[in-house]
């Protein structure tokens, strides 16, 4: 039950953040909800794809989808108080990449999955929605861009995929699993960490053309 809460948060937390996007680019009501659901479900609907289970869960189980609706519609109409409350929902949201990302690469092991394929297929069911958000607005996928988002992920599915090729217990290391991508996920936020970026022609590293920050 504790799990299943969890996950509804983490669902939440999606939803929202892809709400939030839909309403900074000023789209109408429903674009606002689609992109709430594309944000929370994205990523599972993916990973089921992937898998080969039809239907996928998250369009079978009712509560995943009247959630991320409701999320949606919630942030559509005070949007100006979840603006305020955004560092919370930073929380849940690396709450949510740490759940996501673990149960995608238990499920996947479970399936058979070799350990490669099953990491980084935990890793897309953490990052998909927030991809498939960025691609519907037209931009570059954030986590292909900027911050430690992909890698925090990549590093929990590992721990998950190293548990079970040792046969250790698999609700401790999925736990494990989840605090260290939160950890690397909050320590990426405050510390203000990035992926290191190719210099560009001119030898400037990040974006900086002399001595101008692109990407503000």
């Amino acid at each position: 039950m504790l799990l299943a809460v969890l996950e509804l948060v983490g669902i939440a937390a999606f939803a929202a953040s892809g709400a939030v996007a839909a309403v900074r680019a000023r789209l109408d009501v429903f674009g606002v909800i689609v992109l709430g659901l594309t944000t929370a479900l994205g990523g599972g609907i993916v990973r089921d794809v992937l898998l080969g289970v039809h239907p996928p869960a998250a369009l079978v189980s009712w509560p995943y989808l009247a959630v991320a609706g409701v999320t949606g519609l919630v942030v559509f109409w005070f949007h100006p108080t979840v603006a305020k409350l955004w560092r919370a929902v930073l929380l849940l949201d690396a709450i949510g990449l740490g759940l996501f990302v673990t149960a995608g690469t238990t499920t996947a092991l479970k399936l058979g999955v070799p350990p490669y394929a099953a990491c980084l297929i935990g890793m897309t069911t953490g990052i998909g929605g927030g991809a498939l958000r960025d691609v519907l607005l037209r931009e570059i996928p954030l986590v292909l861009r900027r911050e430690i988002y992909a890698v925090a992920a990549l590093c929990g599915a590992v721990v998950v995929a190293l548990g079970d090729y040792l046969r250790l217990p698999p609700v401790p290391v999925a736990l494990v699993g989840s605090a260290l991508i939160v950890g690397l996920r909050l320590v990426a936020m405050w510390r203000r960490w990035n992926a290191p970026v190719a210099r560009d022609v001119n030898g400037d590293v990040n974006g900086d053309v002399n001595g101008e920050k692109l990407d503000g």
